[in-house]
């Protein structure tokens, strides 16, 4: 069996990051996607989704130190569905996610569109490819 999503989208905010009671990095943040298509009536219609985007540990650390709003980022992961019951109402609550495990930066270096700068991540690159992280593997720059 098969669990894989892979998207490519804009962040909603700046990631928040957080920390477990045992040290380990999570951040959180929503991301972006826009589907173009032209309608029965031959209009041409735009939808966005977001997608609640969850990284752990070295790969949680890196996207809240470079991800900021509005940034075009490349995230493969999983997705994970949990389900709880409301304390207030009784009703059951459901929240998908998808929990990363690569990121890649994709905006050009210098582009300042929609948040700023990696905070010099992307100048002591030697590679001009986009930064790469996957949760195992160690930081790339």
């Amino acid at each position: 069996m098969i669990n894989k999503v892979i998207l490519v989208g804009r962040l909603g905010k700046d990631p928040e990051i957080r920390s477990t009671p045992s040290g380990t990095s999570v951040a959180k943040f929503s991301l972006a996607t826009d589907e173009k298509f032209t309608d029965k009536s031959g209009e041409k219609q735009e939808r966005t989704e977001w997608h609640n985007i969850v990284a752990w540990g070295k790969l949680g650390e890196i996207c809240g130190q470079y991800l900021r709003k509005g940034k075009l980022v490349y995230i493969e992961g999983s997705i994970r569905t949990d389900s709880w019951d409301d304390k207030e109402s009784g009703q059951k609550k459901y929240r998908t996610e998808i929990v990363a495990n690569t990121m890649k930066m994709l905006d050009r270096r210098g582009d300042e569109e929609g948040g700023g700068s990696y905070g010099g991540a992307r100048k002591q690159s030697s590679s001009s490819s986009p930064a790469h992280v996957e949760d195992d593997e160690e930081v790339p720059f």
